[in-house]
C-alpha cells in the first residue's frame, strides 16, 4: 500500500474545518491539519497576497482521485491548489493506522 499527503488551501478557517470534517466522516483520510499561512502567488497577470489556510490531508495514494473530485466539486477557488506529496517513509505503526481509519 502507498500512502501521501493531499494539499489544498481555503481563504476561510471555517471552510477548510468543514471539508476536513466531511472527508473523515466519509473515511477518505486518517487526519487533517490546518495551519495558517500567508500565500503570495501569481495569477491572472498580478502578484497577489492573502491569509489562507493549509490543510493537509494523510490517506491512502489510492484516494486521490475520490478526494481530489470531492475538492474540486466544493471548493470556491477558480483554481484550488490540489497537489500530492508521496509519503516515501514513515512508521509501520503508522502507516496501519492509516489503513484502519480509512476505508477500502
Amino acid at each position: 500500500m502507498s500512502y501521501c499527503v493531499i494539499q489544498t488551501t481555503y481563504d476561510k478557517k471555517k471552510i477548510a474545518q468543514k471539508v476536513a470534517t466531511m472527508l473523515l466522516a466519509k473515511k477518505l483520510a486518517a487526519c487533517i491539519q490546518i495551519n495558517k499561512i500567508k500565500s503570495i502567488y501569481s495569477y491572472e497577470d498580478k502578484v497577489n497576497k492573502s491569509n489562507e489556510y493549509i490543510i493537509s490531508i494523510k490517506t491512502k495514494k489510492s484516494k486521490y482521485d475520490e478526494i481530489q473530485s470531492f475538492l474540486k466539486a466544493t471548493h470556491s477557488y477558480n483554481l484550488p491548489e490540489i497537489i500530492c506529496l508521496d509519503i516515501t517513509n514513515g512508521s509501520d505503526e503508522y502507516f496501519r493506522w492509516i489503513e484502519e481509519n480509512v476505508d477500502e
